[in-house]
């Protein structure tokens, strides 16, 4: 992997500069979450009911999972710069077609279609991997998943106040000029790294029976699964929460997101700090725990009578350092159960957690009304949390019985 060229700015003959990685991933984390303050007046726009609207999270997710799934292998065949160039200019499409769309029917499909910019998430680690050796990596992709966790800390912010001032659809106008500069910055300096082609994707098929026999495989995959679930359910609700329930305007529910974003950073930060000392199994349940008392805490407070809507929002900075400290160790441990199948693992956990969250983002649309408050969305992300932490037991429990982490 390291007989790449040094990388130069703008310089497609070379490796991509670190921070056009950042910007690729950033504007897929973007699109995933800006416009979700502005769902209830997309609602009304298209004269539909919140639970319908709300399925341009679902399938989005839903979607972005299946493409995990062959994303990878895909640019393992024909190299990562012509699969992400045609992937970027297959969501700057789509969002035209969202700006335009004059029904929900329409919108949902070019929602849909704009999942091609998935190919940031998957590919831009990739092409780290195809860069430097692999003491390096996990440095360089500490910059590119910081880039990814501090967008939607601020984007739910800028898409409230842009809807505000300019209506929904500025969210959508703002995704298309950011992502024409991404995309040129993309085209001058995303050189090929991947110079040694495979037709992997029969492969990687072949390899989904071994992990599918490994218990742990599963723990872990399921772990990440429940515990990033509590994440999407809360995605899924929110802004209905804090529109029908807190009587929020966009500009004014943007900056609650904020919590759940900055409890996200700092989680992987204790993550990476600890990891190393305690193991990921126990962060992995002492992050569970900390969610399953952020989830709790709220509950207590809105029964007690708070109306705020700190009260819901605020704890859930403990949600997303619960996701933080949980998530980084049940994925790694999940790529380490078969060492030899990391790739396919990691296709495979991603798409399962993903196809886990949209599905939890659906029902949590399907469940909350304006007369029964926030508890319907608390209780969910409550048995999540608790599924979790069965299945981080029953990991333990196997890890006791079968002793280092490569056997089955």
């Amino acid at each position: 992997m390291t007989d790449l060229p040094k990388s130069r700015y703008l310089d497609r003959r070379t490796p991509p500069h670190v921070t056009t990685l950042v910007l690729l991933a950033g504007i897929s984390a973007l699109s995933m979450n800006v416009f979700l303050p502005s769902l209830p007046n997309m609602a009304a726009y298209f004269n539909t009911d919140y639970a319908l609207m709300q399925l341009s999270v679902t399938l989005y997710l839903g979607l972005t999972g299946f493409l995990q799934l062959i994303i990878g292998p895909l640019s393992d065949r024909y190299g990562r710069r012509p699969i992400i160039l045609s992937g970027t200019l297959i969501f700057l499409i789509a969002t035209i077609g969202c700006i335009l769309a004059t029904t929900i029917e329409v919108f949902l499909f070019f929602r849909m279609i704009q999942t091609g910019i998935a190919i940031g998430i998957v590919l831009s680690r990739a092409i780290v991997r195809d860069m430097v050796p692999a003491n390096q990596a996990a440095s360089m992709i500490g910059y590119v998943t910081m880039g990814m966790s501090l967008v939607p800390m601020f984007a739910p912010v800028i898409g409230g106040y842009l809807d505000a001032f300019f209506g929904w659809k500025a969210n959508f106008s703002m995704l298309l000029i950011v992502g024409v500069i991404v995309g040129g910055i993309l085209f001058f300096d995303l050189g090929e790294t991947n110079r040694h082609r495979s037709a992997s994707f029969t492969a990687q098929l072949k390899d989904y029976p071994e992990l599918f026999r490994s218990r742990r495989f599963w723990g872990y995959c399921l772990t990440a699964a429940f515990a990033s679930g509590s994440f999407f359910a809360f995605l899924g609700g929110a802004p209905f929460i804090g529109t029908f329930v807190f009587g929020l305007e966009t500009v004014e529910l943007g900056p609650y997101f904020i919590f759940v974003s900055i409890g996200y950073l700092l989680g992987n930060l204790v993550s990476g700090v600890y990891s190393v000392r305690f193991g990921i199994n126990t962060m992995m349940l002492y992050g569970t725990l900390v969610m399953l008392a952020g989830v709790a805490a709220s509950i207590l407070a809105l029964a007690a009578g708070a109306t705020h809507p700190l009260a819901f929002f605020g704890f859930m900075l403990f949600v997303g350092f619960g996701n933080g400290m949980t998530l980084p160790n049940s994925n790694a441990g999940l790529v380490s159960v078969r060492p030899h199948l990391a790739g396919s693992a990691s296709g495979l956990g991603g798409a399962i957690q993903l196809l886990g969250g949209a599905s939890l983002a659906a029902i949590a649309g399907v469940i909350l009304t304006p007369s029964s408050g926030a508890y319907p969305l608390l209780y969910l992300m409550m048995i999540t949390s608790v599924l979790a932490l069965f299945v981080i037991w029953y990991i333990m429990r196997v890890e006791r019985q079968t002793g280092a982490l490569d056997q089955p």
